[in-house]
């Protein structure tokens, strides 16, 4: 990919937004603007980009005019919005007919539909790893003690599953214990699904997350940062298997650190 003179970031919440303007800048992306929301965004995104607008999710148009009276023709999504706040949405007339026209209201359905509209304004969506191509997880066991037999069982039959949920588009991650699925992630996102889980498993539970059989890399790509680390450790979780290039590990020596120090395997398939 070239790199562009000037990029455009839909800043969701996390430190993905501020680590995506930090690799852009030393790629030699000139100018960064971004979109941030209001209770979602880090503020501290202000201090790495050239200018940031606020508004509130579901202002579609708002996206779309600031983009474009800024001159940007090329964007990432970078960054989660709360689950909670996907039903407290106000929704500008943009988003309403956008949604209208939609049969299915999911994640997929939902991105795709904002990135036709970016494209009617001449905005390329970018993949969400574009600059963060050496966070991609890379093959074998990444950090933690070698599985066990047991816990090889477990990955090979929670990945059957988490590829079947992915499908289905319900969630991306599953926690197993001992041949048992305890718990698939809906909509509350993966590390909320981490403690549910671990607190049924009691401990020693295995975490998988795949990407979507067919996933667009241009959002809703599978993310593990260290608060993914941090629940695991909460609930005395073992091993997360991830999927090989297809993963972001953002800050990933602090994940590798953290996962080392308690004893939790992070593989790779």
């Amino acid at each position: 990919m070239q790199t562009p003179d000037t990029l455009g970031i839909i800043a969701g919440n996390g430190v993905y937004p501020r680590l995506l303007a930090n690799s852009a800048r030393k790629a030699g992306v000139r100018k960064i603007i971004a979109a941030a929301f209001t209770d979602e965004t880090d503020p501290a995104l202000a201090q790495r980009v050239d200018l940031i607008e606020w508004m509130r999710v579901g202002q579609l148009s708002r996206l779309l005019k600031f983009f474009r009276d800024q001159n940007i023709h090329h964007a990432v999504m970078a960054g989660q919005i709360a689950p909670k706040n996907l039903f407290d949405l106000h929704l500008d007339w943009k988003a309403l007919l956008v949604l209208a026209k939609l049969k299915q209201r999911n994640a997929e359905s939902i991105f795709a539909a904002i990135a036709d509209e970016l494209k009617k304004v001449d905005v390329d969506l970018l993949p969400a790893t574009a600059f963060l191509e050496d966070s991609l997880a890379s093959a074998g066991l990444i950090a933690g003690p070698k599985l066990s037999g047991r816990e090889e069982e477990d990955v090979d039959f929670g990945w059957k599953i988490a590829k079947e949920i992915a499908r289905l588009d319900i969630g991306q991650t599953v926690i197993v214990k001992n041949g048992t699925i305890v718990a698939v992630e809906a909509l509350e996102g993966t590390n909320d699904a981490i403690k549910r889980g671990g607190t049924l498993a009691r401990k020693g539970c295995v975490m998988v997350k795949v990407a979507k059989p067919h996933q667009d890399m241009r959002f809703d790509v599978p993310v593990i940062g260290i608060e993914t680390i941090r629940a695991a450790v909460e609930v005395k979780l073992r091993v997360i298997a991830i999927e090989a290039g297809k993963t972001l590990l953002l800050e990933r020596n602090a994940i590798v650190d953290l996962a080392a120090r308690e004893k939790i395997s992070i593989v790779t398939r």
